[in-house]
């Protein structure tokens, strides 16, 4: 079971030897984008039972084949949100392993002017304080494009906010408790710093280039 860290009580990193396995050739760059787009899926879908751990039940009695038996289901309705666009394989591994969540969309451009990410799509079920959302981006670097899409997320009406990501950055965990300090970020590893282009490093390079082999 992973704990906290002891720098960021914000943030979660998942030690799982499996996971760390397969983050290893996520890093390796010369992990073509066919292997990338599936270890990315992999790893999120081995994330997702401990990023859930916590999610609220209830008791229900069901008929087995010979007797009645008392049971523990998800009390509530569970929305997955990818960023797009590498958002969106981390999203599918997560639905493999959770089927039953519905799932959501945003996509963040950054505007000229301000240099600032703005949503250019929003496809967002209606009752999203219904039940927990889990945003799901592969990279924490800046946190710019996390706290906007959590901002947009809570004016959408979530109330029950967690992020799921695969590399997050110092500085970018530090702006989340700053500006979402009540939303939870689980990782499978810290990095050492962001360079001047804000790059994670030493980080995946670009996650979404890499996925889709652009």
């Amino acid at each position: 079971m992973a704990s906290p860290h002891p720098a960021h009580p914000n943030l979660t990193v998942f030690d799982h030897p499996l996971i760390q396995h397969k983050l290893s050739y996520l890093r390796d760059s010369t992990t073509t984008h066919r292997p990338f787009r599936a270890l990315i899926y992999q790893i999120a879908g081995l994330m997702v039972y401990e990023a859930t751990r916590e999610l609220p039940t209830q008791r229900v009695m069901v008929q087995t084949p010979i007797e009645p038996a008392e049971c523990s289901r998800l009390r509530a309705p569970i929305t997955v949100v990818p960023v797009l666009r590498s958002g969106l394989g981390m999203a599918e591994g997560i639905m493999e392993m959770m089927p039953e969540a519905r799932i959501g969309h945003l996509g963040l451009a950054r505007d000229e002017h301000t240099l600032q990410p703005v949503a250019y799509l929003k496809r967002l079920p209606k009752d999203l304080d219904a039940g927990p959302v889990i945003l799901v981006d592969p990279m924490l670097a800046t946190g710019g494009s996390a706290v906007q899409s959590l901002t947009t997320l809570r004016e959408h009406g979530a109330t029950d906010l967690r992020m799921i990501c695969l590399v997050a950055s110092p500085e970018g965990v530090r702006r989340m408790a700053r500006e979402h300090p009540t939303v939870h970020v689980y990782a499978a590893a810290l990095d050492r710093q962001l360079n001047d282009k804000g790059f994670i490093l030493p980080g995946l390079g670009d996650a979404g280039d890499r996925m889709y082999g652009t």
